[in-house]
């Protein structure tokens, strides 16, 4: 059992859309990715999807209306519900999902990341 430091994680890479698991419990996995411009419209059709904003802030898109989520905010994206992540400026997220959920989710794309590397 260690603690993580987010900010010595996230110096770990630079690399955007591309998830990296810190931590794992229960199932679930604990992700970081850094985000920077616009992802693709995708659903997850069996999990739901926290993302908590460590630095920076980003948009999350759905098909209804659009939310900035500021640093120190978390957002759920329920299972079922399109959407899609935008930032203007770099942005570090901590995601939490379920082991083996798809970054791309049904989309799958060269963006897909299908077995993130552990930081």
């Amino acid at each position: 059992m260690d603690k993580v430091n987010l900010a010595e994680k996230f110096a770990l890479f630079t690399e955007h859309w591309h998830p990296r698991i810190a931590g794992e419990l229960n199932g679930q996995q604990v992700k970081l990715v850094k985000f920077r411009g616009d992802f693709l419209w995708h659903k997850h059709e069996a999990e739901d999807e926290l993302f908590l904003v460590v630095k920076g802030r980003f948009r999350l898109d759905l098909r209804d209306r659009s939310i900035w989520v500021e640093e120190g905010e978390f957002i759920i994206v329920p299972h079922g519900v399109e959407h899609k992540s935008f930032a203007e400026k770099e942005v570090q997220v901590l995601v939490f999902e379920p082991a083996g959920t798809l970054n791309t989710g049904d989309a799958v794309s060269d963006r897909t990341v299908r077995e993130p590397e552990r930081v």
